[in-house]
């Protein structure tokens, strides 16, 4: 029961993002073995819902995935390639636009609040605004300011990150040529491939046999298509 799980830190929740954590079965029965969302785990429906996997069933799905884009990868080289780099600059060119929006806004109001708080001190050695009023509106800029100034420059390095990354589709291609036959998964096959796994609700929650979305993002490539896929639970 101590040894680690070869999905350990991978697994996450897709709606409120945070780790999918192995239960695992009070019996001598593996298969019953589940990942489920940790913050439903500490604290409940109000933060999430208490939706899982079975361990057996993420692995099955995992394997028919990594067999398929390794096999897409070798066997069509080129057109691999191609999909890959108009997905991968599609994804960053929408990311990149979106944080400089986000950027924007926030500079705009660093230097609004410079103005706002200049204008203050002045009214208040001018008499307008007292000595207690001045206190109370100085320490909310100060703390708003405080905040993006640690945004800012966190939010102008990812756009840089973003903007120098490019998905190393050969090293991807590499890999999937070096392991041609994949019989089962392993720690050092997922550490290969896969970034991180993100689970979701089902399409109908407490339903043992809808649908449920479970998207794998691969190194180097990223997410190719996200899984719906029905699994018997129970």
């Amino acid at each position: 029961m101590a040894e680690q799980n070869m999905f350990s830190g991978l697994v996450h929740c897709a709606d409120c993002g945070g780790t999918m954590v192995l239960h695992r079965a009070h019996t001598m029965d593996a298969v019953k073995n589940n990942f489920m969302c940790s913050t439903y785990k500490k604290f409940g429906k109000e933060e999430c819902s208490g939706h899982y996997l079975r361990e057996i069933h993420l692995a099955a799905i995992v394997l028919d995935d990594l067999l398929r884009v390794t096999h897409f990868a070798r066997q069509q080289e080129s057109l691999f390639i191609q999909y890959i780099n108009r997905k991968n600059n599609a994804e960053t060119r929408r990311e990149i636009e979106r944080l400089q929006r986000e950027l924007e806004l926030m500079r705009r109001r660093d230097t609004e609040l410079s103005a706002l708080f200049k204008r203050l001190y002045e009214d208040n050695v001018l008499g307008k605004v007292t000595n207690e009023q001045f206190r109370m509106l100085s320490g909310d800029y100060n703390a708003e300011q405080k905040n993006l100034k640690e945004r800012i420059p966190k939010a102008a390095e990812r756009i840089e990150e973003l903007q120098n990354s490019i998905a190393n589709v050969t090293r991807f291609i590499d890999k999937a040529k070096r392991y041609t036959e994949i019989n089962e998964l392993s720690g050092e096959l997922l550490n290969l491939f896969i970034e991180k796994i993100e689970i979701g609700e089902r399409a109908e929650r407490y339903s043992r046999t809808s649908e449920q979305k479970v998207i794998i993002y691969y190194r180097d490539i990223g997410v190719i298509g996200a899984l719906q896929r029905q699994r018997q639970t129970a």
